[in-house]
């Protein structure tokens, strides 16, 4: 990297984090943006999907976090095979500059995937721990936004308790995002039809994996394995179960899942965290956090200190 004005193309995008040189870290974090963290897992998915499945799809949608000349295109955009076309055929405004951290692999996985064959659980303490440290490590290092791009559902709680614990102490702006949420469920039942396809292992997150590579998925190796039905309700709920027969380490409708879906769900969902990035780094910066509480009467002092009322 020669010097920081060599660091992005003149459109934007993404540098690798791994490949800074030390001396210019400071220089590079003052001109990014953001900087973005990939985590996922290792797990099983089922005999079709390959171990580091949560890992290509975190990997994949955060590469795509910010792309040179990626000025707002509207979700939905684009053309059938999910290329797209912004207006005129040329690229819009500079996107925004980021800098790509190293994916954080292991992850804690649930209860209903951790005896099957492959599966690398850590506990979920450690997890969040580990990814305190991993977040505050980044935000240390002058990145004062960052975007966590999430491959793995489980990953949402431990994430979150770490962001909660940095944010009180560094000076942060921290913005979890879960691809699997960025295409809704009324979207995929347009592409898959009525069957359930959101499941672990099913036909959308099948479609993600083809989305970005498809060498990978074996589409042959299993026969569909219905999952078993939603509690018949609207309202929003968490129902964690030992085993949610049936199952099998997954479940799904896999004859639904090919790869011209997949590249309209990789389409779907990384022009909508664009559209999210680019909101969130036009936002003001948040302020410093404080250990003083505050009150409508001002600043309370601290303990065995001087009322800032009688003070000289």
């Amino acid at each position: 990297m020669d010097g920081v004005s060599a660091a992005w193309p003149a459109g934007g995008g993404l540098v690798p984090a791994a490949r800074i040189p030390g001396g210019e870290l400071a220089a590079v974090a003052a001109a990014a943006d953001f900087a973005v963290l990939p985590v996922g897992a290792v797990e099983w998915h089922g005999p079709h999907l390959p171990l580091g499945t949560d890992l290509i799809l975190a990997e994949g949608f955060a590469a795509e976090s910010a792309i040179p000349g990626d000025g707002a295109v509207p979700s939905g955009g684009g053309t059938p095979d999910g290329t797209a076309t912004p207006a005129g055929g040329r690229a819009t405004a500079a996107g925004p500059r980021g800098v790509l951290f190293p994916a954080v692999p292991y992850a804690a996985c649930p209860g209903q995937t951790r005896p099957w064959p492959g599966t690398v659980a850590i506990r979920p303490e450690i997890a969040v721990g580990y990814l305190a440290d991993v977040i505050e490590g980044i935000v240390a290092a002058g990145f004062t936004r960052l975007l966590i791009v999430n491959g793995h559902d489980a990953n949402m709680s431990t994430v979150r308790a770490a962001m909660e614990w940095v944010s009180g102490r560094r000076t942060a702006s921290l913005l979890l995002v879960n691809w699997f949420q960025l295409v809704t469920p009324a979207e995929t039942a347009e592409l898959y039809g009525p069957l359930p396809a959101r499941g672990h292992g099913g036909a959308y997150e099948t479609s993600g994996v083809l989305g970005f590579d498809p060498d990978a998925v074996r589409l042959d190796a299993v026969a569909d394995l219905p999952p078993r039905p939603k509690l018949p309700v609207t309202h929003p709920y968490v129902l964690v179960e030992s085993r949610p027969d049936p199952w099998q380490g997954w479940s799904g409708h896999i004859s639904l899942a090919d790869e011209a879906a997949g590249r309209r769900v990789r389409h779907l969902a990384a022009t909508r965290l664009r559209e999210v990035v680019a909101a969130w780094v036009a936002a003001p910066p948040p302020a410093p956090p404080t250990d003083a509480p505050l009150t409508t009467d001002g600043p309370v002092r601290a303990a065995g200190g001087p009322d800032p009322e009688e003070a000289p």
